[in-house]
């Protein structure tokens, strides 16, 4: 179903892969090891593996999103997200992205929605001084499910006094698209974290966006 700009009042952010970026540099690296006889990208194919070792969270919800293991899944996830230690490599923004939510500021109420802890989800918010960005921070245990429960969405509408349908959820994953569109949000797939392009059509995406600043074309 094409994407409804004209009843979009708030905007739901993803951050891992959505807001947040991998260290390129480390990902060249781990590219050199990647068999170029199983992937024809291995840049791309070592970008991915870099942020699934630096967000598990994202690559555990979506093992969870293709063996049907949900419950089981948000399980781990909520146990990982009370006693992970944390990685010292931290993600860097996407390019542009600071920017694309100056510009949305003030036009729309908006909102973090991320699986990962709060600690986390503050200490890259703080870093790269986006807090006073957004009206709402939901992180993966402000509701009683995290994504892909429509739980975390619908507790973002309901802070930011807008109805669910009205808003956008925006993500890299599946789990975000299917939080988004349980939720009775439309979506956004963005391509520049861990989903890939089909994947997220085929869950429902309303529409697919090169990377999260390309929003800016839209709305």
């Amino acid at each position: 179903m094409p994407l409804n700009s004209s009843s979009i009042k708030a905007l739901c952010f993803d951050v891992d892969g959505t807001l947040s970026d991998t260290d390129d540099l480390y990902a060249k690296k781990v590219s050199k090891f990647i068999p170029r006889f199983l992937f024809k990208d291995t840049d791309h194919a070592a970008r991915r593996f870099v942020m699934w070792v630096e967000a598990p969270g994202n690559a555990l919800l979506g093992l969870a999103d293709t063996l049907h293991l949900d419950d089981e899944m948000v399980a781990v996830i909520n146990w990982l997200s009370r006693h992970r230690r944390h990685s010292s490599k931290e993600f860097l923004l996407i390019p542009g992205v600071d920017e694309m939510l100056k510009q949305l500021h003030g036009r729309y109420p908006m909102s973090v929605v991320t699986a990962r802890d709060e600690k986390g989800t503050m200490a890259f918010l703080e870093r790269f001084d986006l807090v006073k960005y957004f009206d709402v921070i939901v992180t993966g245990l402000s509701a009683k499910h995290t994504k892909p429960y429509p739980d975390p969405v619908l507790l973002a509408a309901e802070k930011m006094n807008v109805p669910p349908e009205n808003c956008l959820m925006i993500g890299d994953t599946t789990v975000d698209i299917r939080a988004g569109k349980s939720a009775g949000a439309q979506t956004v797939g963005v391509l520049c974290g861990f989903g890939e392009e089909p994947e997220l059509r085929k869950m429902g995406a309303d529409l697919i966006l090169e990377d999260t600043t390309k929003l800016l074309e839209i709305l």
